[in-house]
């Protein structure tokens, strides 16, 4: 999303984007540059209908009563708008449509006050903990509701991690996408059930912030990445939160195989509305859209914001849609039946969430923090009003944000057992990063400066702090000798003692492209994966002074650790990665053993960047379409590092506890015995849109209502008479061909792929396959403090795979957390679940998943990290083995 300064007046706000370096255009396109030999963006025309689905049948059984009653200009109207947030919809009130509020972000309710600042995604992947991961999703949900906004634009599962370095990693859930599967779903169930509409985003191969938008001077770079790998890993948990019943995805601002995402038809027709059967409705993330007709042909249904380069025509602003749509199915361009598609998707999503009975209206302004301003946001004059109430819907959720934070905390190491502290130790505390913004903990704009603690990234994924709780202040109130170092260069200190402890606090950020700070464009392409304002060196200095040094790491992603992490004095390391508002407690509480940890690592961490494969690093060839290559394939993180045989510094996964945890009494059920290719999908019913009236509407449905008040700079779905009536002409006569994209058809395919199915593709993908049961136990000694145990299922396909398909030497399949903390002695079991697609590749021939080897023995390995599995399952015996090596 392009972000706009909330202190800018909001009659200049459109105007400031004109100056924007990535703004977008949609002014012709010159040819798209080629793309690697091998990576095709293959039509799929048209667009499948929505509700087919049996879920959804009542929800489009009422849009379709009300779409059916819509003109053509209130059709086109809802497909964008604006208004109090940052996205809004148009309505159409004579029939009872309210204008729709979509609001950031992905942590919390973006640009207002009286809301939590939630932990990032990547904290709450870190926590591996689905249950939290719902009360999150919850929480927010219940907060973005009492602001009145009925859409949560997340959760974000693209950028899925593939470059260390990405700018946005960190709103998502870590490097690898069942993590992100499993985290997006149950995300979007918590944001729905409150009746609030979640947006899965950006579709796909948003995995980079450098050139990522059109503009009139360059083309967005392409992502290209062939079938199967999209398929395993970057559509992957796309499929699970449309399964999870998401209403609305947006697409990402790059080209994939050479076509834009907003306007890929392969990515939006074939494989999401098609393959997936997704039933809600494809938005464009902020002013990505650059075509009109085009678009919609292959399945866009909302332009967000809706004015594409008002930037470029600044006083009077122009869309692709709004009345530019209208004129295009008058004159025959975009068929009647695509906007009927268009409209009832929108609609029924509204229906299916609940929105329809008692839905509050927007009682904040994304535009002004000021109680009244402008009444009409964009235009360049307007009347002011109250436009904040000051809403406070904060609740208990600071409750679920401490939880995650805390849960998060991932201990890397912890030589003789220094931690946990006593609160009667010594206490030498360095850098900024201990403590807020001394400036204020809101005084950047979306976080775009990197003062203080690092609480969340920057750019449209962060929120407003109501308070934070900063480390420093935290440890004051637990310990008494407390001395604070508020400098990131190591000062002059007295000399200490063998009782002394140094906890050193560094941090890495990193954003959204719309800011750079310290000259990192979004990525981090000027530190890379350093530590950033000389935190190495602090730790080093820290190190040849005291001889107990613990350092706290605050981090977006991997940072490289080897400047200091072998340093004798250097005994203990904790990410706390993204912690929001509860950064202090969450993490002292672990410090003097209130609480153990029991975070887990979302990503590896390398001994060197040039572990990873170089196809990974941040491309750029200004001045023509940057060409990001998925040469790497399925080989990204932990899959690439033992692949390749390169043992990282900290693997995937990897997580200490003050607690002693032991696997046994391991058991594996068959559940389904499988064939090679899964059960025939069921039968595609025919959508009820094909019943809505597809004739071309009368040039009156477009004309201006009488006595209707425009706003200047308002870009409106209707039509002057005359120009209504000449586009009406073109249509009715039929003569004049629009020329249409290659491979462009109009009729609807009867039946679908054979993948393909309702809500998240073939049902049968998705039947439990083997169910793996194990105990863990506390074996820590008495007066340990008890601790939360996670356990995760990697799956090694068969050897005979090999011949067939190249597959990873293990991949996250599952993971299941203890829901209370085990004191010693004490055991819990925990079941772990693989599916059909689990045990499944993407046969990019016969375009289905296929089991390659039903009766070959895959092996499930069970432990707590990915270079710690002491439990084996076999799938053709049935059997499990304790206390054995795992392959990596």
């Amino acid at each position: 999303m392009v972000i706009l300064n909330m202190e800018c007046p909001s009659g200049l706000r459109s105007l400031s984007l004109f100056f924007l370096a990535s703004t977008a255009s949609a002014s012709v396109l010159l040819p798209r540059d080629p793309v690697p030999a091998g990576y095709v963006a293959a039509p799929y025309y048209p667009t499948p209908y929505g509700g087919w689905a049996d879920d959804w049948s009542e929800s489009y059984d009422k849009a379709i009563k009300m779409v059916s009653q819509m003109t053509l200009a209130e059709k086109v109207n809802i497909t964008a708008g604006t208004g109090p947030c940052v996205g809004n919809t148009g309505s159409a009130p004579r029939l009872g449509f309210p204008q729709l509020c979509l609001q950031d972000g992905p942590l919390g309710v973006r640009t207002t006050d009286n809301v939590t600042a939630f932990p990032a995604g990547i904290s709450t992947g870190a926590t591996f903990n689905k249950d939290l991961m719902y009360q999150r999703g919850a929480a927010m949900g219940e907060e973005f509701r009492g602001k009145g906004a009925n859409f949560y634009l997340g959760p974000s599962v693209g950028a899925l991690g593939r470059k260390p370095r990405g700018g946005r990693n960190w709103e998502g859930f870590g490097s690898d996408p069942v993590l992100q599967a499993f985290a997006g779903a149950e995300t979007i169930k918590g944001v729905q059930d409150q009746g609030v509409i979640a947006t899965l985003k950006h579709l796909i191969g948003n995995e980079q912030e450098l050139y990522r938008m059109y503009n009139p001077l360059q083309q967005a770079y392409s992502a290209n990445i062939d079938d199967r790998t999209i398929h395993e890993l970057y559509l992957w948990p796309f499929a699970e939160g449309v399964r999870a019943g998401a209403g609305s995805i947006m697409a990402s601002y790059n080209a994939i195989n050479g076509s834009a995402a907003s306007q890929n038809a392969y990515i939006l027709n074939g494989l999401l509305k098609d393959e997936l059967g997704f039933q809600g409705f494809v938005m464009t993330d902020w002013l990505a859209q650059i075509s009109g007709v085009g678009s919609a042909l292959a399945g866009l249904d909302m332009s967000m914001p809706g004015d594409t380069i008002g930037n470029n025509i600044p006083l009077t602003g122009y869309s692709n849609w709004m009345f530019e749509l209208t004129r295009s199915v008058l004159n025959g361009s975009v068929p009647v039946d695509r906007l009927n598609d268009m409209a009832t998707r929108i609609v029924a999503t509204w229906y299916h969430i609940g929105q329809d009975k008692d839905y509050p209206p927007p009682n904040f302004s994304s535009n002004t923090a000021d109680p009244e301003g402008p009444l009409y946001p964009g235009a360049l004059f307007s009347p002011t009003g109250v436009v904040n109430q000051y809403v406070n819907v904060q609740a208990d959720h600071k409750v679920v944000a401490k939880q995650v934070a805390q849960e998060a905390v991932t201990l890397l190491k912890n030589n003789g057992s220094l931690l946990p502290l006593s609160t009667s130790s010594p206490l030498f505390v360095f850098g900024t990063d201990a403590q807020a913004d001394p400036q204020g903990i809101n005084s950047c704009t979306d976080k775009s400066c990197n003062r203080g603690l690092l609480g969340m990234g920057w750019g449209s994924g962060s929120a407003n702090y109501p308070y934070l709780d900063d480390p420093i202040s935290s440890l004051k109130r637990k310990a008494a000798n407390v001395t604070y170092y508020a400098t990131d260069n190591f000062p002059t200190v007295p000399a200490s003692t063998e009782d002394d402890v140094a906890i050193v606090f560094i941090n890495s950020d990193s954003g959204e492209n719309s800011y750079t700070v310290e000259d990192n464009h979004g990525d981090r392409d000027k530190d890379g994966l350093k530590a950033w304002h000389n935190g190495d060196a602090l730790v080093q200095k820290a190190a040849e002074t005291y001889s107990n040094v613990v350092v706290v790491v605050h981090t977006v992603g991997p940072i490289v650790m080897e400047p200091w992490i072998n340093l004798p004095s250097v005994k203990s390391v904790l990410v706390a990665h993204l912690p929001g508002q509860e950064a202090g407690d969450s993490l002292t509480e672990i410090l003097y053993g209130e609480v153990s940890p029991s975070g887990h690592l979302p990503y590896s961490i390398p001994v060197s960047e040039d572990d990873y494969p170089a196809s990974v690093g941040l491309v750029s060839t200004p001045l023509s379409q940057t060409q990001d290559t998925y040469s790497e394939g399925l080989y990204i993180d932990y899959r690439h590092l033992n692949k390749v045989g390169i043992k990282p510094r900290f693997a995937f996964g990897h997580g200490l506890s003050y607690a002693d945890f032991a696997f046994s009494n391991a058991t594996i059920t068959r559940v389904t015995t499988l064939s090679e290719v899964p059960p025939a999908r069921p039968a595609k019913p025919t959508s009820p849109i094909a019943n809505l009236n597809t004739t071309l509407p009368a040039a009156s449905e477009a004309y201006w209502p009488d006595n209707f008040n425009r706003i200047w700079r308002y870009l409106y779905s209707w039509l002057d008479k005359s120009d209504a009536d000449a586009a009406h002409q073109i249509g009715a006569a039929n003569t004049t061909a629009y020329p249409y994209p290659a491979g462009y058809s109009g009729v609807q395919k009867a039946q679908g792929p054979p993948a393909g199915g309702a809500s998240g593709g073939n049902p049968a993908l998705w039947d439990e396959a083997y169910r793996v049961s194990v105990t863990v136990r506390n074996a820590a000694a008495d007066g340990t403090p008890p601790g939360k145990a996670v356990a995760m299922a990697y799956v090694q396909f068969p050897a005979t795979t090999g011949s067939l398909f190249d597959t990873p030497v293990i991949q996250l399949r599952d993971f299941a957390k203890t829901s209370e903390a085990l004191r010693p002695g004490e055991s819990a079991t925990l079941e772990l679940t693989l599916t059909r697609r689990d045990v499944s590749v993407w046969d990019t021939v016969r375009q289905n998943w296929v089991v390659p080897d039903p009766e070959g023995r895959y092996s499930f390995w069970v432990g707590g990290a990915s270079d710690d599995t002491p439990v084996v399952c076999y799938s053709d015996t049935l059997e499990c083995e304790e206390d054995v090596t795992g392959p990596v």
